[in-house]
């Protein structure tokens, strides 16, 4: 077929049956896949999406599983460290609570939000959105929340505050005697779950799903 005469019946093609490729810009028809499979794009062979089998449920649990790992995460003891005959318990509460107390309130304010809102807020998002795709009510809230779930995605930096709890153990490890707490192994786990969560919520299944468009997206 000519190229003029592909692009004029492209054009004719309603836009719900086109899908463009993220990397050089190349619009094509959306093909229908199965469980497991996924689209490439022929020119330049980005992944443009895939569908994974069992995602609604799957990411339900995750998100769950999220939700019960975050409370012991932020409130139980990270690490122990003993001083001069003096011992403290040290949870990312205490950490936003001791920077506040300090004088270093925007400093206490930006670590309660990266670590500990927006993280919560987050995962009541997901939660929130796959609560309606499953039950079949309030499309439209869902689709309000996974758009403002999107933005926040950035602002959410476990990782980070990880890296330093590890750097902080490591430089008090020859001042103090320092010992582990439950909190740690928690905020680790809560950590794996959300990049796993994150690996296995497709948006491109969630956001079909959202539209009504995915007969088996709660299957």
């Amino acid at each position: 077929m000519p190229e003029s005469a592909a692009q004029q019946s492209l054009a004719e093609v309603p836009l719900r049956e086109l899908v463009a490729c993220h990397e050089c810009d190349l619009l094509m028809h959306r093909p229908v896949i199965g469980d497991g499979e996924r689209v490439e794009c022929p020119r330049c062979g980005y992944e443009l999406y895939n569908h994974r089998p069992q995602v609604i449920r799957r990411s339900l649990a995750l998100v769950l599983a999220a939700l019960l790992l975050y409370i012991p995460a932020n409130f139980q003891p990270i690490m122990q460290m003993s001083m001069l005959g003096q011992s403290s318990h040290d949870t990312v509460w205490s950490g936003v609570l001791g920077l506040y107390d300090s004088g270093m309130q925007s400093i206490a304010v930006v670590v309660f939000l990266c670590s500990m809102a927006v993280p919560l807020l987050k995962l009541l998002c997901q939660l929130l959105v796959l609560l309606s795709i499953c039950l079949n009510m309030g499309r439209g809230y869902g689709l309000l929340l996974y758009r403002i779930y999107h933005h926040m995605r950035e602002w959410g930096m476990l990782e980070v505050y990880l890296i330093g709890i590890l750097v902080s153990i490591v430089k008090l490890a020859d001042l103090a005697e320092l010992s582990v707490g439950l909190g740690l192994f928690c905020f680790i786990a809560l950590l794996l779950v959300q990049v796993w969560l994150e690996v296995t919520m497709s948006p491109h299944q969630i956001w079909e799903a959202l539209a009504g468009e995915d007969r088996h997206a709660r299957h």
